[in-house]
């Protein structure tokens, strides 16, 4: 039933969400949007010195309360989370909703609380959304890393 998706908690996760705002300079950014419902989430992160792990976030939502509480877990825990983390709880979160896998677990352990939205396959992608973006702005930070930068034209 769909009061089983909106609990106390995921309102309350949906209702306070930090780092909203934009970077000064981000490493990385991704904006995803739900084909399904039309909601948006933008994810900016900038990485440690050797890529392994987020130094800051920020984000902006434009989501349903499934969308904003998991975006709440992403940019409350994702400062200090090592990206290794944030790719393993956005395939756990896909396997708990899709097939019935585990919750994740460890620093992103409270997206247990969108376990009920298993049951509702046109909820998925708008839950999912957050960690998407949020895998897609780490990729694309490290992208720009490995893509060397335009040497300046030397006179001859």
């Amino acid at each position: 039933m769909a009061g089983d998706l909106y609990h106390n908690r995921v309102l309350e996760l949906a209702a306070d969400i930090p780092n909203i705002g934009h970077l000064d300079a981000p490493d990385g950014k991704a904006h995803k949007v739900s084909r399904v419902c039309g909601s948006e989430i933008e994810v900016e992160v900038n990485l440690s010195e050797d890529g392994q792990q987020i130094t800051e976030i920020a984000v902006q939502s434009r989501a349903c309360a499934l969308g904003a509480a998991a975006l709440s877990i992403l940019a409350r825990e994702g400062v200090g989370a090592e990206v290794s983390d944030v790719i393993e709880a956005r395939d756990q979160l896909k396997a708990m909703l899709k097939t019935g896998g585990t919750p994740p677990s460890g620093r992103f352990w409270e997206l247990r609380h969108l376990e009920g939205v298993a049951d509702y396959p046109q909820r998925h992608m708008s839950t999912m959304l957050a960690f998407e973006a949020g895998v897609a702005a780490i990729e694309d930070a490290i992208a720009k890393r490995d893509t060397p930068s335009a040497e300046p034209a030397q006179a001859d």
